[in-house]
């Protein structure tokens, strides 16, 4: 017979060894948690506090049922027999919205804990699937679809990977996964299943708020909401594989301004420093920062440097290091994660990576940052490396300060993003922008905007890249950014890529940061002697660079329209950059719609992702009349048109009565 105990906003389920409570968490939410013998009294996952909630919440339970509700929110427990279930509806209308399903009709149910004699367990969490429902969100993926449903992704983060575990349904409810293990999710035809490698229990948040701006609110409300842009971070991010130099970086930034094109960022990337670990400018190559700082400052521009969190063994600060506790640590074997040829090794030689879920590393680091970076003026920072990377890829074999690296090391890169923004907050600093190769839930609330990683420089990409940075935004990160002509190669030269780069500029455009970078050719083996071949705007040729620099006025013109969308995204959690199903949940087509987006409520984008292609069909959404912005036609919604695309220009439609100034002089 099943325990039931009715605390205040919130139910406790007992039986046999299982312990299963269920809380009232903000707004139409729930939090769910379900353990063996107890329930884990800390954690590391995105749920601190929480959020307070409108309206009254009622619990109650009876023999072999119980029920919390929470406004649009109900939550029921009933036994069948030895098993438990729980059912999502939502109240006004008593619609199911989510299910949990047996693995088996006898056994197990829909919650499987295997233990491995750790404490530990492999956990199973089964709901049912539904026809026609829509799964978006998951993060960043590759596999260049929106929706998810009929995908088995891994829980974990790789470069171009990021694994934040929340789903948005087209049947009206948002799903957190708030356990940071090693795992998978499978939206499969006959269930859902969530799985976690190792992990002392599962614990997930759902909510039933009415409509996805709705959703994407409570979600930011529990997770913790992004704070606003900064105003120098709307305008062009300039970057190319590595400026070797003071000189050549400043060379640059000089040219940029003498032609009077727009620049808010240039970037010095990798093995700028003296060694991995030192965090510090090398000087034989950067012999006076402060006077390069200095200098950008008067041409208004900011500079970024790169900082990944790999110590070399040759590192002036690697005894600390390792001395302190302060690396990540492994499970068996030595704690080294990483292959590298840094600075002073004749060959690839193996490194540790700092640990920033522990305080303690935390502080060390940022005390170097200070000294070294932001006392010199420099406030922004590029987190690369950051899911971490790892050679050979054994996220298993970590540990960490916030526990065995199965069942915790997914939250690392929002921990490295934390480490800058509580250093930059205790120096009394305005946020910034962290730039991160990887996140996870809640890194938004310290300023992590993700970039799409180290990408191939082909149409396949920029493809998979509009559905990248919507399912990004989708999942509460709403700083987002691509490199601009994809990563991984592109000839300067070549017209065939010179087109990719004209659409892929005209795409960057409206995202919510604007950044070229890349390692061109031509190439070089990888290791400090990088530098990569030419990527400014007037690499690629007269033609090309007409087009571009009219693109980057273009911005500029944006960036006040861009600002108003960025403090809706901080008070809101609504992003910028969004499907059109967002705005737009009542028109079914809106939801099947991927290769189009929304940027704020009152521009319509449809990126030309295909070589050749100077015209495309776009769907205008229902409800709205459309105004196609370079030539002025108005069209009513809920319709789809072929749309003119010459090489100037891609399809861009306002709203009707939206007064923006896409055009040069409105």
């Amino acid at each position: 017979m099943p325990v039931f105990r009715v605390l205040d906003e919130a139910l406790e389920v007992r039986h046999r060894h299982e312990v299963l409570r269920v809380e009232a968490w903000g707004t139409d939410s729930a939090r769910v948690r379900v353990a063996q013998y107890r329930i884990p009294t800390d954690s590391v996952g995105a749920l601190d506090t929480a959020p307070e909630h409108s309206g009254t919440v009622t619990v109650g339970a009876e023999k072999t049922t119980a029920q919390l509700v929470n406004g649009e929110l109900t939550v029921t427990v009933a036994f069948h027999g030895a098993e438990s279930q729980l059912t999502f509806t939502r109240t006004s209308t008593g619609e199911e919205l989510l299910a949990e399903q047996p693995e088996h009709p006898w056994a197990p149910g829909a919650r499987e804990f295997k233990g491995n004699r750790s404490g530990a367990y492999e956990i199973h969490q089964r709901f049912a699937a539904y026809e026609g429902e829509r799964l978006y969100g998951l993060g960043q993926h590759t596999h260049g679809r929106l929706d998810h449903k009929g995908l088995r992704l891994d829980l974990v983060q790789r470069n171009g990977e990021v694994s934040i575990p929340f789903a948005l349904s087209s049947r009206g409810y948002g799903f957190l996964w708030n356990q940071p293990a090693l795992g998978r999710v499978e939206f499969a035809e006959n269930a859902t299943r969530w799985t976690a490698d190792q992990a002392r229990g599962i614990d997930y948040w759902i909510t039933a708020a009415p409509t996805p701006r709705d959703i994407l609110a409570r979600y930011a409300d529990a997770t913790g909401h992004a704070p606003e842009l900064p105003d120098w971070a709307s305008g062009f991010w300039q970057c190319k594989l590595r400026y070797r130099t003071q000189n050549e970086l400043l060379a640059v930034a000089r040219e940029h301004k003498r032609r009077g094109l727009p620049m808010s960022v240039i970037v010095t990337d990798y093995f700028h420093w003296s060694a991995m670990g030192d965090y510090r400018f090398d000087s034989d190559e950067w012999p006076d920062p402060q006077a390069m700082v200095d200098e950008l400052a008067e041409l208004g521009i900011e500079l970024m440097v790169s900082i990944w969190p790999t110590v070399s063994p040759l590192s002036e600060n690697y005894e600390d290091f390792r001395d302190r506790g302060l690396l990540l640590g492994s499970d068996q074997g030595a704690e080294v994660h990483h292959l590298v040829q840094d600075k002073g090794m004749a060959a690839r030689m193996q490194v540790s990576v700092y640990d920033p879920t522990n305080p303690e590393t935390r502080a060390y680091v940022w005390d170097l940052i200070r000294r070294n970076y932001l006392d010199l003026g420099i406030r922004v920072f590029w987190l690369d490396a950051c899911e971490p990377e790892l050679d050979p890829a054994h996220h298993e074999n970590t540990t960490l300060y916030a526990g065995p690296g199965a069942q915790t090391v997914n939250v690392y890169p929002r921990d490295n993003a934390r480490l800058f923004a509580e250093g930059m907050a205790a120096a009394g600093q305005p946020g910034t922008v962290l730039v991160s190769r990887s996140a996870w839930a809640g890194a938004q609330r310290y300023g992590a905007a993700v970039w799409s990683g180290d990408i191939p420089a082909t149409w396949d990409s920029l493809r998979a890249q509009v559905r990248a940075g919507l399912s990004v935004a989708v999942s509460g990160i709403p700083w987002w950014t691509t490199d601009i002509g994809g990563f991984h190669g592109g000839d300067p030269d070549d017209p065939a890529y010179r087109e990719l780069m004209i659409r892929w500029f005209q795409y960057g455009v409206f995202c919510p940061l604007f950044r070229l970078h890349g390692d061109r050719e031509p190439r070089m083996p990888w290791g400090y002697a990088q530098t990569g071949g030419p990527n400014e705007v007037w690499s690629y040729g007269e033609e090309a660079y007409g087009i571009l620099k009219e693109q980057l006025f273009l911005r500029e013109r944006l960036r006040p329209y861009l600002h108003e969308q960025m403090r809706v995204a901080a008070a809101d959690g609504v992003p910028p950059m969004r499907p059109l199903f967002v705005d737009f949940p009542q028109d079914e087509a809106s939801w099947a719609v991927e290769d189009q987006f929304l940027f704020g409520p009152d521009i319509l984008v449809a990126p030309i992702t295909e070589p050749g292609a100077r015209s495309r069909e776009v769907y205008l959404p229902a409800g709205r009349t459309w105004t196609d912005a370079w030539t002025g036609d108005a069209y009513d919604g809920g319709r789809t048109l072929t749309v003119e695309a010459p090489i100037e220009r891609i399809p861009v439609f306002t709203t009707r009565g939206a007064e923006l100034p896409l055009k040069e002089g409105e």
